[in-house]
């Protein structure tokens, strides 16, 4: 299959494997993929044909073509706290953690996600998506400096405006000065959607709305935040079910849990994903595939903060929407989401069986799924005529790699294989394994710079 891209410059990569993660899974053993500007305008097996106006061609010998990971949960401001708290479940892990988040400022911020995404662009992620729900007074535009981030290195970004309005004093967890009043809260995400959201095809930038979670938000901010996001008609997102702690805060304050909850605050539906979802029961799991309610799963971060085994496997057999997340580095230090997909196949087999997770479901969540909790499956996902050009080649012929017959188990299975080329929209954002649009160790004296001075201003040092 083709579509038109006449007068369009053209990137021809061939005789490279190829996984296009479509419906049908089609793979092609050798095969080739075209760009015709920022599209992909075909795909196919064997030699690729014979196009005009090609401007680039790339013989991938030894790699395997995916389509782009897509990242469905961070917070990136927690690169600068990584190695913290390294023994503590998620509630004793906050409470130690959010006195000093609540001391972040825009230049950390800045650093932070600028820190955060390039290790997931290293990594194959083309579509990047943040979390980001600590505000503290007076500490300047924290959402821009994470999408000034992202322009910069070329990444398409979904933005989650996320919010607290329970401090400590409410019975909460943040401390009173690191969050807002539910009137400040919508507000801010609505200026946030007027500033930033770009709905159309294509879109390097979208805004989601996003309060935290049931125990750091008031159900008055669920429920408006719940309307507005339909009012302005853009994705919601927030927490859910990480924790047995959660499922007993819940019934404790509302009576019920947290699924229940969310559906009576307007939470479940096929414009809203959720973070972890550990702890689903059957009914659980029911309700979010009747009403297309989506599951960003994040195996390390669950694993780190001992949260539990998400029933990933049941999930999809029920049709529920699965993305993967890397979550924040704070609770995933290595901030990558290419590992993700081996560590999703192996903590779901420890779940369900040796059968509960396969190498191609495991790279199905990292892209398709992905793009499905983000509500981009139109245009990103899948390696397919008509898409975005947003792919990745993988570099499979090395040490690590060459001996694993099967490509995709190569990559899911494997050491985590080098990027060769990632492109966002047609354009290069990593060659040969580093960064385009972007100095590595400037990045990386400039995030241990910032790490440390939000250390010293948080009185850890």
């Amino acid at each position: 299959m083709a579509v038109d891209g006449h007068g369009a410059e053209r990137i021809v990569i061939e005789n490279c494997a190829v996984a296009t993660v479509d419906a049908a899974d089609t793979e092609y053993a050798t095969g080739y993929v075209v760009v015709a500007g920022h599209l992909i305008e075909s795909v196919g097996a064997g030699p690729a044909p014979a196009v005009e106006g090609v401007t680039r061609r790339i013989d991938a010998t030894g790699h395997l073509a995916t389509p782009g990971l897509v990242n469905t949960h961070h917070h990136f401001y927690q690169w600068l706290t990584r190695g913290l708290a390294q023994d503590s479940n998620l509630f004793n892990w906050l409470v130690e953690l959010y006195p000093t988040w609540a001391r972040i400022d825009e230049p950390m911020v800045h650093a932070a996600a600028s820190g955060s995404l390039a290790m997931l662009a290293r990594g194959g992620v083309t579509t990047a998506m943040d979390h980001h729900y600590v505000f503290p007074r007076g500490a300047g535009d924290l959402l821009g400096a994470e999408i000034r981030a992202a322009a910069g290195l070329g990444m398409r970004f979904t933005a989650a405006r996320g919010s607290m309005d329970r401090g400590r004093s409410d019975g909460g967890l943040p401390p009173d000065f690191a969050v807002e009043s539910t009137e400040q809260a919508l507000l801010a995400t609505e200026s946030a959607i007027d500033t930033y959201h770009d709905a159309s095809f294509g879109s390097m930038l979208r805004i989601a709305v996003a309060p935290c979670s049931p125990f750091s938000v008031s159900t008055e901010l669920m429920r408006e935040a719940a309307v507005l996001a339909r009012r302005r008609g853009v994705r919601l997102h927030t927490h859910g079910s990480e924790t047995v702690e959660e499922e007993k805060f819940c019934h404790e304050l509302f009576g019920m849990g947290p699924t229940d909850y969310f559906a009576s605050t307007g939470w479940l539906g096929a414009d809203v994903w959720m973070a972890h979802c550990v702890h689903m029961n059957d009914s659980d799991i029911a309700a979010f595939a009747r009403t297309g309610t989506g599951v960003a799963h994040c195996p390390s971060s669950n694993a780190r903060l001992a949260a539990g085994i998400a029933r990933v496997p049941d999930m999809l057999a029920a049709g529920v929407p699965v993305g993967l997340g890397v979550d924040g580095a704070a609770s995933n230090e290595s901030g990558e989401l290419h590992t993700e997909l081996r560590n999703a196949l192996l903590i779901n087999r420890l779940g369900g069986g040796e059968k509960a997770m396969g190498a191609r479901q495991a790279l199905r969540l990292g892209t398709y799924g992905g793009a499905q909790v983000l509500g981009r499956a139109a245009e990103i996902g899948s390696l397919e005529a008509g898409k975005l050009a947003d792919l990745v080649l993988w570099k499979l012929d090395g040490l690590a790699h060459a001996s694993i017959a099967d490509p995709v188990a190569a990559l899911v299975l494997g050491a985590a294989a080098p990027v060769t080329l990632s492109l966002v929209g047609g354009v290069p954002v990593v060659e040969n394994g580093r960064l385009t649009r972007a100095d590595e160790d400037e990045l990386a004296r400039l995030t241990r710079s910032e790490a440390r001075r939000l250390a010293e201003v948080a009185g850890l040092r």
